[in-house]
């Protein structure tokens, strides 16, 4: 992959990071089905590079500290304009598969990390619904 379309790539995370207040940082590898459910509940699911995604991040200015160590091995980025959506479909496809693992999300200008937060996730109440 030359340095274009490196640029390329980066500038489209760009834009998805700047289209979707939210995001999470997944380890997947059941890919087929889960993008199906992502589909129908209007999620986008992005296999990314690590190093490419780190420039997106750097690039929109989301690139916080603790995000930075949950880059490692294969990362899926789930995008959502709720933050509490992407959440509710991992908790229900890991109903029946072991993964998605979630690493990090980044919800209502926070930053969850890890698997612990994922039933927090879930049960978060957005800003329309606490108006």
């Amino acid at each position: 992959m030359n340095r274009e379309e490196k640029k390329v790539i980066i500038d489209s995370l760009a834009e998805k990071l700047k289209e979707y207040s939210h995001f999470y940082i997944t380890d997947t590898s059941e890919l087929a089905a889960l993008r199906k459910m992502c589909f129908e509940q209007q999620v986008k699911l992005v296999v990314v590079k690590n190093t490419l995604f780190i420039k997106a991040l750097e690039q929109v200015e989301k690139a916080e500290a603790e995000l930075m160590p949950t880059l490692k091995g294969e990362t899926a980025v789930m995008f959502c304009n709720t933050g509490k959506g992407p959440a509710k479909l991992i908790k229900e496809f890991r109903k029946a598969n072991p993964k998605p693992v979630l690493k990090a999300a980044y919800v209502e200008q926070c930053v969850y990390l890890g698997e612990g937060a994922l039933e927090e996730l879930v049960n978060i109440k957005s800003r329309e619904e606490l108006i």
